[in-house]
């Protein structure tokens, strides 16, 4: 039993290190990501057309909005020990809501592939809503438990009173 304790115990450990690290790396990429965003707003000012330009800065600020989701989610992780499906899936939609504005504004999208992402984003947008639905029934189910062991604290603790 202690080693199976052990093994959890340095499992977790190994865990933490790895999530810790993905942490670090997305972290990175989001300073990078921003500094870069920021060193290409001159390119801006020096193209006539406006159209064009915006694509890239479209596509740079979608792909930052996901990795500070993907970061939220382990930043989570370790307040809880746990992912939370919510963060995952909002990067999930935002990652499929770039591709779907990214292709309609290059105008490189076929009317499958808009189905398709379209039943993509409908499932992932179910998944959320019965995610937080699922979470908010927990909670209650937790609350009720906590209430009902403090009622019986109380009674126990009158009882002892009493006599």
């Amino acid at each position: 039993m202690r080693m199976k304790v052990r093994f959890l115990q340095i499992f977790q450990h190994i865990i933490d290190i790895v999530f810790a690290t993905m942490l670090i790396f997305i972290t990175l990429g989001i300073v990078v990501g921003v500094l870069r965003l920021f060193l290409g707003l001159g390119a801006i000012l020096t193209l006539k057309g406006v159209t064009g330009s915006y694509l890239p800065i479209i596509s740079d600020v979608l792909t930052l909005f996901i990795l500070v989701e993907l970061s939220r989610s382990l930043v989570d992780y370790f307040d809880v020990n746990r992912l939370r499906l919510t963060f995952i899936i909002d990067a999930g939609i935002v990652f499929v809501l770039r591709e779907i504005m990214i292709k309609l504004f290059e105008h490189k999208i076929s009317v499958e592939e808009i189905l398709a992402l379209s039943v993509l984003l409908f499932v992932l947008g179910a998944l959320r809503v019965g995610s937080v639905l699922l979470f908010q029934r927990e909670k209650r189910i937790l609350d009720t438990l906590r209430d009902v062991r403090h009622d019986d604290d109380s009674s126990d603790t009158r009882l002892s009173s009493d006599h």
